[in-house]
C-alpha cells in the first residue's frame, strides 16, 4: 500500500545567495509546520555556517519568505539563503554612515532594490534607515550618484504606507522643490515629481508645494524632458494639485492650460506610443478639466439672473436684427412688439416662447446649454443664422427647433464624456481633440449642432421624431470619436462622413450580421439543440485559451492603484496550475519566470465584486463597474488570490475561464453575446443551401393513408 502524502510537506531546493561554489544547492523537505527559524538552522549546518539567526529565506526576486507568506511555498521552489533583514539593514546603514563614496553607492543600489519588499522595509524604517535616507536627501553636498539612489530608495519604503507623509518636514519639501527647479539629472528629477506627489495627495503640507511649484514649472519640465518617466510624473503632479485645488484655482489652472503655448505642450508628450500610465494621466487631466463644467451643467437658471437674461436676448437680436428688426428703447413701443418677440422664440425653438428662461430650468444641462448656444452665435454667427432661417422657413411640423434641440444635445454630450464624474483608478479613455482648444466642449458642441440640423432634414424628421433623430445624432457623434481624433478638424470630418443614410446602412449591416435566426421553425429549433454543445465548447476554449495566454494586472494597495506596479497571470498549457508574478509593462513573462503557482485543483471556489474580500476597500470610492474577483484556495491558511481587472471584457473572460476549470457554468453577460452571436452564424452557414427556400413554420403534414397499398400495375 502507497505512503499517504503529508499535505504540509513540499519538496525545494535552496541556494545560497552568493552562489559560493563550495556551497552546493540543497535539495530539502519543507514542513510548514516547522518553525523558520529550525528550518534554517538545519541548513545552515549542512553548510557549516555558524551564525544561523543571522540568515533567511527568500523567494526567488525580492520578497523574504516570512511565517505569513510562507504557505507561497510550492513544490519546486527554488529558495535563496541570505542575510536577514535585520543584518542587512544593520550592514547597509554601518556603511552609510560610516563608508566610502562607492560603498554608499554600492549599499544604496542594494537598498533601492530590497526597499521593494515589506518585511525588509519594516525592518529598515524600524532600525532609523529612513531617517538616515531623508537627512542624506537634505545633504546639501551629496553626491549625485547618491542622491539619485537615496531618492529612489525613499519612493520605495513610503510606498508600503507604513510611515505618514505628515512626518516631512518642510526643508525636506523644500530640498525635493529645488531639484526640480533647478537642473537636477532626469532621474533625480523622476523622483522628487513622485515625492511631492504624494506630499499633494497624502499630507497636510500640501499647500507648501502648491506655494513652491507653478504650473510653468512643470510644463517647462513637460517640454524639455527627456524621459517620458518625468513627463509623467510633471502630469501626475499637475493633476494631484488640479484635485487638491479650490474651484477658483482650478479654473486658473485650466484656462491657463487652455492657451495656445500650453496645450502645444501637452500635445507634444501624446504619441501613439505611449505608455498605460502616462494615458491614464492624461486621461485623470482631461477628466478634471472637462469636469469644471459640471457646475454650470448642474445650476439651473435663476429667472434673476441678468447675465443670463442677456444672453437670450442675444441669441433673439443675433439672429433676427440683421432683417431689419431694431431693439425698441420705448417701454411702449416694446409692449407693442412683445408679441414680436415671443414668436422670435418661438423661431428659436424655445418650449416657452413667453419667457425662454424656463427651458434652462432642466438640470443637466443647466446654464452649460445656454453658454453653448451663446458661444456658437457669437463664434460662428452665419451658421447660427443659417440653422435658424432654414427652420423658420419649414413648415412648422418640419422645423428642428434649435433651442430644444441644443438643449438636448448638451445633456447627450455631458453623458457621452462623462462630465461631473470622478476619474477612475483605471481610466485611459481620453480624446487628444480636446487639448487642442481653450473652449474644447463648445467647439464640439457647435460642430455636432450643425450636424444635427442636418441629420433633421435628412430625416425629414417632425418634433414627434425628437427621440429618434437623437438615437441617430448619438450614434453619429459617438462612431466619430471612436479611435480618438487628433484634432476637432478630424472629427469634423469624420462626423460628416457618418450621414443619417450612412448610418441606416451600417445598422442594417450590423443588424444582418448579428441577429439570431429568429425563425421559429421547428427543424432549426431542433438544429439550434444539436449545435449548442458545439458552441458552449467552442467558447470554453477560447476562454481558456485566453487564460493561457495570459493578464498583465494592475497591482493595488490599500484600495488605491499602485503606479508602473504590475503582475502577470497565465494559465498552463494542461490547464492544472495557474501561474503568477511580477511583471513590468510590457514585457510578457513566460510560465518559467512566473515563480508562484496555485494548483487549479486546490481552487475552492471563486468570488466576484463585492463579495471579495479586497473590494472592501474599493467600495468607499467611486467605481463604475465593479471588475474585482478572487480565487480562494482549499486551505484556509492560504491567502486568496485578488484580481482587478483592467476592462470588463478581461473581467468576463477572466471568470468565465475559472468557472469552466472549476467544473461551473460560465455565466458572463459576453459569454451569452459571444454564444449567440456564434449560433447564429453557424445557423446561417448550415443554411445557406436552403436560400432561396421558404422553411415553413412547422413541418409539413403527413398526408392521410392511402385506400390500399396496391401500387403493383400490368406493364
Amino acid at each position: 500500500m502507497p505512503a499517504i502524502k503529508d499535505s504540509h510537506i513540499v519538496k525545494i531546493a535552496v541556494e545560497y545567495v552568493d552562489n559560493t561554489p563550495q556551497m552546493y544547492p540543497q535539495l530539502i523537505e519543507f514542513d510548514q509546520r516547522q518553525p523558520l527559524g529550525a528550518i534554517i538552522q538545519n541548513l545552515c549546518s549542512s553548510w557549516g555556517i555558524p551564525d544561523a539567526e543571522s540568515y533567511a529565506l527568500q523567494f526567488d526576486g525580492i520578497n523574504y519568505v516570512t511565517e505569513k507568506n510562507r504557505n507561497e511555498v510550492k513544490n519546486g521552489t527554488v529558495l535563496k539563503l541570505r542575510f536577514s533583514p535585520s543584518k542587512t539593514t544593520n550592514d547597509i546603514l554601518e556603511k552609510l554612515r560610516s563608508g566610502s563614496e562607492d560603498e554608499k553607492v554600492a549599499e544604496l543600489k542594494e537598498l533601492q532594490v530590497l526597499s521593494a519588499d515589506n518585511t525588509f522595509a519594516l525592518e529598515f524604517i524600524k532600525e532609523q534607515g529612513l531617517r538616515l535616507i531623508i537627512a542624506l536627501i537634505e545633504d546639501g553636498q551629496c553626491e549625485e550618484r547618491i542622491l539619485e539612489l537615496a531618492l529612489c530608495s525613499f519612493v520605495q519604503l513610503m510606498e508600503h504606507g507604513t510611515i505618514s507623509w505628515d512626518i516631512l518636514e518642510p526643508s525636506f519639501i523644500m530640498r525635493n522643490v529645488a531639484f526640480i527647479n533647478g537642473s537636477s539629472k532626469p532621474e533625480i528629477i523622476q523622483s522628487a515629481l513622485s515625492i511631492l506627489e504624494n506630499i499633494v495627495q497624502s499630507s497636510n503640507k500640501y499647500a507648501l508645494v502648491e506655494k513652491e511649484i507653478t504650473l510653468e514649472t512643470l510644463l517647462k519640465l513637460l517640454r524639455d524632458a527627456t524621459r517620458t518617466q518625468v513627463q509623467q510624473n510633471a502630469i501626475a503632479l499637475l493633476n494631484a494639485l488640479f484635485i487638491k485645488a479650490d474651484d477658483g484655482k482650478r479654473r486658473m489652472l485650466a484656462a491657463t492650460l487652455g492657451s495656445k503655448q500650453y496645450r502645444s505642450v501637452i500635445n507634444s508628450v501624446i504619441t501613439p506610443t505611449m505608455g498605460a500610465e502616462m494615458a491614464h494621466q492624461l486621461y485623470v487631466l482631461q477628466t478634471l478639466t472637462l469636469g469644471l463644467l459640471e457646475q454650470r451643467m448642474k445650476t439651473a437658471m435663476d429667472v434673476q439672473d441678468q447675465d443670463a437674461q442677456e444672453k437670450i436676448k442675444e441669441l433673439r437680436r443675433i439672429a433676427f436684427e440683421a432683417d431689419g428688426i431694431e431693439p425698441m428703447p420705448d417701454v411702449t413701443a416694446r409692449r407693442q412688439h412683445g408679441s414680436s418677440y415671443s414668436s422670435h422664440y418661438k423661431k428659436l425653438g424655445f418650449k416657452c416662447d413667453i419667457n425662454p428662461a424656463q427651458d434652462f430650468f432642466e438640470t443637466p444641462p443647466g446654464t452649460l446649454a445656454l453658454d453653448c448656444m451663446i458661444y456658437f452665435a457669437r463664434n460662428y454667427t452665419q451658421s447660427y443664422t443659417k440653422v435658424v432661417h432654414e427652420n423658420s422657413c419649414r413648415a412648422d411640423e418640419h422645423e428642428c427647433p434649435f433651442g430644444r434641440t441644443s438643449i438636448e444635445l448638451v445633456k447627450v454630450l455631458c453623458d457621452i464624456f462623462r462630465i461631473g464624474e470622478s476619474p477612475s483608478e483605471q481610466g485611459q479613455e481620453f480624446y487628444p481633440m480636446f487639448f487642442t482648444h481653450d473652449h474644447p466642449f463648445e467647439e464640439f458642441f457647435c460642430i455636432c449642432i450643425v450636424v444635427l440640423n442636418k441629420t433633421w432634414k435628412d430625416m425629414r424628421a417632425t418634433t414627434e421624431d425628437f427621440v429618434k433623430v437623437f438615437s441617430v445624432v448619438r450614434e453619429q457623434i459617438v462612431r466619430s470619436i471612436v479611435g480618438r481624433p487628433a484634432s476637432l478638424e478630424d472629427f469634423k470630418a469624420k462626423i460628416h462622413t457618418f450621414t443619417y443614410n450612412t448610418i441606416t446602412t451600417l445598422r442594417q449591416q450590423e443588424r444582418t450580421s448579428r441577429e439570431e435566426c429568429e425563425s421559429t421553425a421547428s427543424a432549426i429549433v431542433s438544429l439550434k439543440k444539436k449545435i449548442t454543445p458545439e458552441i458552449r465548447a467552442l467558447i470554453k476554449e477560447q476562454r481558456l485559451g485566453y487564460l493561457i495566454v495570459g493578464t498583465r494586472f494592475c497591482k493595488y494597495s490599500g484600495g488605491k492603484r499602485e503606479r508602473d506596479k504590475y503582475w502577470y497571470v497565465r494559465l498552463s498549457p494542461n490547464h492544472k496550475v495557474i501561474h503568477y508574478g511580477d511583471c513590468d509593462e510590457k514585457t510578457v513573462p513566460t510560465l518559467e519566470e512566473l515563480s508562484n503557482k496555485l494548483p487549479v485543483i486546490d481552487i475552492r471556489q471563486m468570488l466576484v465584486g463585492k463579495e471579495c474580500p479586497h473590494m472592501k476597500e474599493m467600495r468607499s470610492k467611486k467605481a463604475s463597474t465593479p471588475l474585482g474577483f478572487s480565487l480562494v484556495p482549499e486551505s484556509s491558511e492560504q491567502p486568496t488570490l485578488d484580481f482587478i481587472a483592467p476592462d470588463e471584457a478581461t473581467f468576463n473572460y477572466w471568470t468565465d475561464g475559472i468557472n469552466a476549470l472549476l467544473g461551473q457554468p460560465m455565466t458572463s453577460k459576453q459569454q451569452e453575446e459571444d454564444f449567440e452571436t456564434l449560433l447564429s452564424m453557424e445557423i446561417k452557414l448550415r443554411l445557406l443551401d436552403t436560400e432561396g427556400v421558404d422553411i415553413s413554420k412547422d413541418p409539413p403534414a403527413i398526408p392521410p393513408e392511402p385506400e390500399n397499398y396496391d401500387f403493383c400495375f400490368d406493364s
